[in-house]
């Protein structure tokens, strides 16, 4: 019984984000939230009418992350590209992502073993 509560408390990828399709925003990072189950970056894009949105971007648990990114790795203020599975509801601005990118050093992360950073 005890398994079982545990299983089903963690949620699906696939009942959040569209997992066949993918989007990439780009913006200031407000926020990094390293922790379990999974860790966070919040971050400020600019709609075509100049609206500023707060996107929240669903990232691996700390373990997934370990040797590449630590909590001082990015910081409120970088620019960032991220590319990921967009939420099944547009509105709440939501991405699990699958790539990350900072322009400014070429400091990259990324999911997809074909994808291409520039440097």
């Amino acid at each position: 019984l005890a398994f079982s509560a545990r299983a089903c408390a963690h949620h699906s990828f696939a009942a959040t984000y569209v997992e066949d399709q993918s989007v990439t925003i780009e913006g200031q990072m407000v926020q990094f939230l390293l922790r379990n189950r999974h860790s966070f970056v919040h971050v400020m894009v600019k709609d075509p009418d100049g609206t500023a949105q707060r996107y929240v971007v669903e990232w691996g648990s700390p373990a997934q992350l370990a040797g590449k990114v630590a909590r001082d790795t990015l910081r409120p203020g970088d620019h960032v590209i991220i590319t990921g599975n967009p939420g099944r509801n547009a509105g709440d601005h939501r991405v699990r992502l699958l790539t990350f990118r900072r322009p400014s050093d070429g400091w990259s992360w990324g999911l997809l073993p074909d994808e291409k950073f520039d440097k």
